[in-house]
């Protein structure tokens, strides 16, 4: 799902902006900008539109279920994308891939240069996650790895995600990704809705107004008429995050959009589309000592198990909170499984794209990918988590709570959710 804004106060994100940030119009081909501090951002997601289908909607395929709080005593209904699990067969969602060349200042900011890179990533390729090297330390630092999640092998990060959540590891469940790359689409940032900055360690990023940029995004839905409902708009930026007023900076957002009047549901039938859009992460985006697993697929990762968990992005639930974790959602009642844990991550797979030392020298990538983790549903019903197929590494009668188990070395994430 998208991220909550993190809300600074407006004077001081206003000052760092005016003396580490310039518009794009400002920014001399001799004078690259001035690294911002970094103290002032946070990363964070959006949503776009959020509604429910209704009957017979042309949509994504989906399942609906429900659960009973026993704090509250009160029953939630919830929408996921593919089958019921408990139907024990697979279902397979193609996805659009929407490459969005973007460019600020004159500065290009390319998503067809990281098509490869994504697409031989876990969220594609199939893997192994048994165990893996390296996971978030309780402060965001990168940490020991091991054990992670047995018996999840051959399979894709979304599958192994789902699969892990409802015990359904061994069986005939699944929920496949397949990839179709389409042709690259360009946005040029006017100079009023565009800014760039350069982190400590040298990496440039595209800082975009929110209000601009996401109406661009939904316009393409309309006009891209090769997408359709059935399948999952996602849209991919390279090092692009969004700002609005106070408010910095998202890597990424879901929802929907009713393309119903674009002529996709010409029988009458309501036509919902389902979209994300997530831009990958230079590694040195983000300080790897609190932020280390904010690199590569790790906003792509969290928006597409948000997608999956609630694609119409209009589940609520018990209101929940990270205090230590991910402040800037607040008291949040969403089922947004990416939210709590939002700069928390694990090593997976093998990655060869932008391997070398960032600009100023320091080495922060490792050669892997970097996903979310994510938490599971009982943690926001507070109901008992998964101790069958996917206990915790260390106790086997303890169901896990995020699909790291153990790995998340925050204790909030060992038990139910708690309240706000």
């Amino acid at each position: 799902m998208w991220f909550r804004p993190f809300r600074h106060a407006f004077a001081v994100l206003t000052a760092a902006v005016t003396a580490f940030v310039f518009t794009s119009a400002g920014v001399a081909a001799d004078k690259p900008p001035t690294p911002i501090d970094e103290s002032n951002l946070n990363p964070t997601s959006e949503r776009f539109h959020g509604e429910k289908p209704q009957v017979e909607a042309r949509t994504i395929q989906y399942w609906t279920g429900q659960a009973t709080n026993p704090v509250n005593n009160l029953t939630y209904s919830y929408s996921m994308v593919g089958v019921d699990p408990d139907s024990n067969s697979a279902a397979s969602i193609e996805v659009d891939i929407v490459p969005i060349n973007v460019t600020v200042g004159g500065r290009a900011f390319n998503g067809s240069d990281v098509i490869p890179a994504v697409l031989a990533s876990p969220l594609f390729q199939t893997g192994d996650y048994s165990s893996t090297t390296a996971a978030s330390s309780r402060t965001g630092a990168a940490g020991p790895g091991g054990e992670l999640s047995a018996g999840n092998v051959d399979v894709q990060l979304l599958d192994a995600t789902m699969r892990s959540q409802f015990n359904k590891v061994g069986t005939g469940y699944h929920l496949y990704l397949t990839p179709k790359v389409r042709r690259a689409v360009a946005i040029d940032v006017p100079d009023s809705a565009g800014l760039i900055r350069v982190t400590p360690f040298g990496v440039a990023n595209a800082l975009v107004d929110k209000t601009w940029f996401l109406p661009q995004v939904e316009g393409l839905t309309a006009s891209l008429h090769y997408l359709q409902p059935h399948r999952l708009a996602l849209f991919i930026t390279n090092d692009v995050m969004l700002y609005v007023g106070a408010v910095c900076c998202a890597f990424g957002e879901h929802g929907t959009t009713d393309t119903t009047a674009e002529g996709n549901g010409s029988d009458g039938r309501q036509s919902l589309q389902t979209v994300v859009w997530a831009s990958w992460i230079t590694p040195g985006s983000f300080n790897p000592a609190n932020r280390w697993a904010m690199q590569d697929i790790s906003g792509l990762s969290h928006e597409i198990a948000e997608w999956a968990a609630d694609p119409f992005g209009t589940t609520e639930v018990q209101p929940w909170s990270s205090p230590t974790v991910a402040p800037q959602y607040g008291c949040n009642n969403l089922l947004e499984i990416g939210d709590p844990v939002v700069r928390l991550g694990f090593s997976m797979g093998t990655n060869t794209f932008e391997q070398g030392p960032t600009p100023t020298g320091r080495q922060v990538a490792d050669g892997t990918y970097h996903p979310q983790d994510e938490v599971f549903m009982p943690w926001f019903m507070r109901i008992s988590a998964n101790d069958v197929t996917q206990p915790t590494q260390s106790d086997p009668t303890a169901g896990r709570y995020t699909f790291m188990g153990d790995l998340n070395r925050v204790p909030i994430f060992h038990q139910a959710g708690n309240g706000c």
